[in-house]
């Protein structure tokens, strides 16, 4: 959402036992001969990533490992990566490694650039957060190891909400109601990035919306379902009360010094987005604190499935001659407990919540206390309390990359008040059939 920058998104959930038939329109599979049963003395994985504290434990790894070596490369970022690896599956010299986020895994697979590692790593499922390792699947199918899980809460100003006299908002409502307190003194509840469709994505998620799903042998295509509705009522009560600041991405140091002045006053964030805030505030340290994810009147807590920002995975590719090797060298990275300190530290790698069962272990790691100050010790409860509510029954469809690259084309349209929430849906609707259509993906909706 306003949390999430475009080329750092999260989560989605496997749809187990169902045949690919007229689903994708090519798998990518472990093939039919796997040399790496038959490699004799060490080899070497090529490993894409972007994440910053990556090339700490590739060295770890490698000191660790005489016969497996990573030789590490580093992308740019999200974006970047979609295209390098285009190109590279294109060319056939794909990495054997590669960090990804999961909303690619399906559109991956449906290419035939991953590879079924379900032999190699399937028996670690339980060491994993369950949204964390849903992530990684495609029908049931393993395709990588999840680095991070996605947790997600309210950070918010305590002085300007005790100033006017505002609790932390516990639903969509009291969202609302305070900023429309806020309004009133010239201060933002929240910010859209005219770029950043996630807020859609999120509240959508969180409301049970289902824009992709699988029906029989063919896709179906929702994005006006109950879940979708019920978000888009939320963001245009923002949009049509000028709740929102409206500041981009592409400006990062002015969107980060209008949190430190208090011009707006709330962010639907997870833990890595902290250290932005750190890296950027000069006045602010000790007067934020953390909430829990507002919730829709009346339900339950349940936290979108990683808000874009963490879940990421180390896939494998079909390219790869060695999958065994590079399936237990991505399972590594992922457990091994030097290297998970080593990533959850914000000093030392991203500051991301590890993708294990017993994560919360590292909230403490995770959270800054510079930042919080008084407000750090209550935070972990929050946070930890986050973990156990992200959601596990989110689908990313086969062609999410330009379905997204549409929807934050309308999404600036929303935000500019040239259109309504509702007929960016109704767009996306016949947009994304139109587009599996042409694809020559079976589709329903």
């Amino acid at each position: 959402m306003n949390s999430t920058n475009p080329r750092r998104r999260f989560t989605r959930a496997a749809v187990a036992g169902l045949a690919l038939t007229g689903l994708l329109t090519a798998c990518g599979g472990s093939g039919d001969d796997d040399s790496s049963s038959k490699s004799s003395g060490p080899v070497t994985l090529p490993f894409w990533g972007w994440a910053n504290g990556q090339e700490t434990i590739v060295k770890m790894f490698n000191a660790s490992h005489k016969d497996v070596q990573l030789k590490y490369t580093k992308v740019t970022d999200q974006l970047t990566m979609q295209k390098q690896l285009a190109n590279a599956v294109k060319a056939k010299n794909a990495p054997c490694l590669l960090q990804n986020t999961a909303e690619y895994v399906t559109s991956w697979v449906s290419q035939g650039a991953l590879a079924d590692i379900s032999e190699y790593v399937g028996s670690s499922k339980d060491k994993f957060l369950p949204g964390a390792w849903a992530g990684a699947q495609v029908q049931g199918k393993v395709y990588g190891v999840p680095t991070s899980a996605a947790p997600a809460f309210t950070i918010y100003r305590t002085d300007v909400f005790k100033k006017y006299g505002l609790e932390p908002p516990a639903t969509w409502d009291d969202f609302i109601a305070a900023g429309k307190v806020l309004k009133k003194h010239g201060i933002h509840v929240t910010n859209y990035a005219g770029e950043d469709p996630s807020t859609l994505e999120v509240l959508a998620m969180q409301a049970g919306a289902h824009w992709y799903s699988i029906d029989g042998d063919s896709w179906k295509v929702d994005f006006q379902d109950a879940g979708s509705l019920k978000a888009a009522e939320v963001i245009q009560q923002v949009i049509d009360n000028d709740l929102n600041s409206k500041l981009s991405f592409a400006d990062y140091a002015a969107l980060q010094q209008n949190y430190d002045n208090g011009g707006t006053v709330t962010r639907q964030i997870s833990t890595w987005q902290m250290g932005g805030m750190v890296n950027s505030f000069t006045k602010s340290f000790g007067q934020w604190a953390l909430s829990p994810w507002p919730t829709y009147k009346g339900e339950a807590a349940r936290t979108p499935a990683g808000t874009n920002q963490s879940a990421n995975i180390n896939l494998v590719t079909s390219q790869c001659k060695y999958k065994k090797q590079a399936a237990e060298a991505a399972l590594w990275l992922s457990t091994d407990k030097g290297a998970v300190d080593s990533m959850a530290n914000p000093e030392t790698g991203s500051g991301v919540m590890p993708s294990l069962t017993d994560s919360a272990g590292y909230v403490d790691k995770a959270i800054s206390e510079k930042l919080l100050g008084d407000n750090y010790e209550p935070a972990k409860k929050t946070v930890t309390d986050s973990l156990g509510t992200v959601t596990t029954d989110w689908t990313f469809g086969p062609d999410w990359t330009a379905m997204f690259t549409e929807l934050q084309a309308q999404w600036g349209k929303v935000v500019a008040k040239q259109q309504k929430v509702t007929d960016l849906l109704a767009h996306m609707q016949e947009w994304t059939v139109a587009d599996l259509k042409s694809r020559g993906i079976s589709v329903k909706g």
